[in-house]
């Protein structure tokens, strides 16, 4: 081994970090995850200490050959409420589907139902459609889009999800919106055929406004770790799925179950 190599789990409460020395030795620590008075980031200021550095001390070059990291950030802030506020642009006609939803619940038996508030603060309407077959019913009013999403970014929203129908089939649509999204000033686009090419319209809109609102505060912790840690440095992420992927392709959809993490409960 060339260095250190360090893994993480960094839970809503706790943070756990093992660590494996040049020569085969391990170690690990505990630290409450947020104590700002000790520390700014807790798998951090773990590692540090474990190297022997200052508390705000530089990480040595070549001294860390790896980091890999589940983190319930993205899980927390979709349990809290505390994502980005995102803007939901659809297909027009269909500005509640996601309020609607589909039939899937807990309980089939109550009657009382208490559905959660969606995720999206708002939803802009646009003129287009593309048939199953991926042909174009309605060219996209691009006009029209671009002067709804004005006054979107105007009223300080900066991330929106796209989800139109069929898209899966002909994404034109779906790219060209995001176009006018990003000369806007957006700085989080989720597309729904990049978050989730699936037929069915409701999963794959859920999807990408999920990965919208919690892409952002994701991308914070994910640069915050990797600006402190050397260059050299290989600094991976586990998903949902538990699969690793390097810093720059941990996305806020990939997040949720990161950590490992429980379904029902901030950790």
């Amino acid at each position: 081994m060339s260095g250190w190599q360090f893994w993480i789990d960094r839970g809503g409460t706790f943070t756990d970090i093992v660590a494996r020395a040049p020569d085969g030795r391990l170690s690990r620590r505990k630290l409450l995850s947020e104590n700002p008075a000790q520390y700014a980031d807790a798998a951090l200021a773990g590692m540090r200490a474990m190297l022997g550095l200052a508390a705000d001390g530089p990480f040595p070059a070549d001294c860390i050959e790896a980091v890999k990291m589940g983190t319930t950030v993205g899980t927390n802030a979709l349990l809290t409420h505390t994502g980005e506020p995102a803007l939901l642009i659809t297909t027009a006609g269909f500005p509640d589907v996601l309020s609607i939803g589909d039939q899937a619940r807990p309980d089939i038996f109550a009657l009382r139902i208490d559905k959660p508030a969606p995720l999206h603060a708002r939803v802009v309407e646009a003129s287009e459609r593309i048939d199953a077959l991926g042909a174009v019913l309605t060219p996209l009013d691009a006009d029209a889009l671009h002067g709804a999403l004005r006054a979107a970014h105007a009223d300080g929203l900066r991330t929106c999800a796209i989800a139109f129908l069929h898209s899966w089939k002909n994404p034109a649509h779906e790219l060209a919106a995001a176009d006018i999204a990003r000369d806007i000033g957006f700085t989080q686009i989720s597309l729904s055929h990049q978050a989730s090419p699936l037929v069915k319209f409701v999963p794959r809109a859920e999807t990408a406004v999920l990965d919208a609102t919690l892409s952002p505060p994701v991308r914070r912790y994910v640069e915050q770790v990797a600006a402190a840690l050397p260059a050299d440095c290989r600094l991976e992420f586990m998903q949902s799925h538990g699969g690793l992927c390097t810093a720059e392709g941990f996305q806020g959809k990939d997040s949720v179950l990161s950590g490992p993490a429980d379904r029902k409960s901030p950790r």
